[in-house]
């Protein structure tokens, strides 16, 4: 099995969402009213524009996505560009610094049901991956003490390295699978986000779960329009639509 990080494995999902709204309202906020129309200048949404734009993609991706869903174009600007506004990039670096220090401030912490179900797969011979689009991904799997339940972590430093895209693409979870040595048609996906299950559609995985932690029927929605095959409130509900079983607490 193939589990995203934030928002099916960890809490952090909000963090990140918080970070990328600090980052671009700052920009948001310095746009002169005189040139730029009320809605394009219309703060980020936590739920909607993290779930909808930049949830699951690469910084560089996000920020893209969302000044397009604004009408808004800037600079590429260069790798290495410092904090700011000016260029895409940079508001990427902003993104990530921010992010970077709300991790330090809000410890991250796993879901109670990870780590049973986590365990429940290992002893019955079931391989797991966390995959992420996040070069922190993996040091939140170790702050929140479950690194170790997974045979494999495909993180964003990993993607960078290996050239993957982040979703929709289904790069990150094929990367996923080929680690486990198990082909997606025998392989099941879990994703908080409408273009992570619309990246597991789009390989053929042979369950793409769609995790609802919050049961908002909006999002359900989301997911299941986007390809999940399943939508379910926890990893609890996943082993059972998946495995039709179930030996925890």
């Amino acid at each position: 099995m193939v589990f995203d990080v934030d928002g099916v494995l960890t809490d952090s999902a909000g963090i990140r969402a918080a970070a990328w709204k600090a980052a671009v309202d700052r920009c948001l906020e310095a746009l002169p009213e005189s040139r730029f129309a009320a809605w394009q200048r219309h703060p980020f949404d936590e739920v909607k524009d993290y779930l909808g734009l930049v949830c699951g993609k690469s910084r560089f991706d996000g920020v893209l996505a969302f000044l397009a869903s604004r009408g808004l174009r800037l600079p590429e600007g260069e790798p290495g560009d410092e904090p700011g506004c000016g260029t895409v990039r940079a508001i990427a670096a902003a993104e990530e610094r921010t992010l970077f220090d709300l991790l330090d401030e809000h410890p991250v912490n796993a879901f109670a049901d990870v780590e049973p179900v986590l365990g429940a797969l290992r002893a019955w011979g079931v391989k797991s991956a966390a995959v992420s689009a996040s070069s922190r991904a993996n040091d939140v799997l170790i702050t929140a003490g479950i690194q170790g339940l997974f045979d494999t972590v495909v993180d964003g430093s990993e993607a960078v390295r290996l050239h993957l895209a982040g979703t929709p693409d289904p790069a990150l979870f094929l990367e996923g699978a080929k680690r486990l040595h198990v082909p997606p048609a025998q392989t099941a996906v879990a994703d908080a986000a409408p273009t992570g299950v619309e990246g597991g559609m789009r390989a053929g995985f042979g369950l793409v779960a769609g995790i609802n932690r919050e049961t908002s029927h909006e999002r359900a929605a989301r997911l299941y329009t986007h390809g999940a095959d399943v939508v379910v409130h926890d990893l609890v509900g996943l082993l059972r639509a998946g495995l039709g079983r179930w030996e925890g607490p």
